[in-house]
């Protein structure tokens, strides 16, 4: 019998806000792997920088890149549509996005609560709801959620951050119990003081924090469990503990 050489079928990944820190991480990671890996960020000179890095190295994995603001629907639209146009269906979408503003609920600025609901919260609402029905309909895919220890432990000066946190959390378990039937799994990523551009200016010695490298490990792993299990909660701290 003639035996053909077929190429591999590449496996495919959308990470919301992945131009630095641990989304970059992520994307490193599963293009490592041959992930074909779709990734979103706001500013096109770091997403350049990214693609020009990313070529250097030789991955075997694919890299798509597309300017979007996560917090704009209409963006996010597009950016579906564009994964679509390029990828077809996925397999993972890891939900990044998010910004730390610190203060306290009595004294924050007007507007904080609602930036970081919208960036934390309702981006990866919308983004889940855009992917969904593709998974739902193939009855697979994953789901990571990028949470924080913040969202089971509050902490001084967390203010609305942990408040939204909370909510990240709190969405991917419905999650969870709303896609069981449809074999689609749901994991809770919830990380402790990881050194990357949020910690800039810190005094602290690096010893001190997790590496970005540690959260991408994480969260591989879990994404390569039989389809029979699922890990539904990553949570990982400094090995001295939380940073107050």
């Amino acid at each position: 019998m003639q035996k053909y050489n077929k190429l591999p079928i590449l496996k495919k990944l959308v990470i919301t806000a992945a131009s630095k820190g641990i989304g970059r991480a992520i994307a490193e990671k599963f293009l490592s792997a041959g992930y074909e890996v779709a990734v979103c960020a706001r500013n096109p000179l770091h997403l350049k920088e990214m693609e020009s890095e990313i070529s250097a190295r030789s991955y075997p994995g694919i890299l798509h890149t597309f300017v979007c603001d996560v917090s704009d629907k209409n963006q996010l639209i597009n950016f579906h549509a564009f994964v679509k146009n390029h990828m077809g269906t996925i397999d993972i979408l890891v939900n990044n996005a998010g910004i730390f503003e610190p203060g306290a609920i009595h004294n924050e600025a007007e507007g904080v609560f609602e930036r970081q609901i919208t960036m934390n919260v309702a981006s990866a609402y919308h983004t889940s709801r855009l992917f969904l029905p593709e998974m739902m309909a193939l009855k697979s895919g994953h789901i990571f959620n990028i949470c924080s220890v913040a969202s089971i432990k509050p902490y001084t000066n967390g203010g609305s951050y942990c408040i939204s946190k909370y909510a990240v959390f709190g969405m991917t378990k419905v999650l969870r119990e709303e896609l069981k039937p449809y074999r689609i799994k749901v994991t809770a990523v919830l990380p402790g003081a990881t050194l990357s551009g949020s910690w800039d200016g810190t005094t602290l010695p690096e010893s001190r924090f997790m590496k970005v490298q540690d959260i991408a490990d994480a969260v591989y792993m879990a994404s390569q469990l039989s389809p029979s299990a699922v890990v539904e909660e990553i949570l990982i701290r400094p090995m001295e503990g939380d940073i107050e």
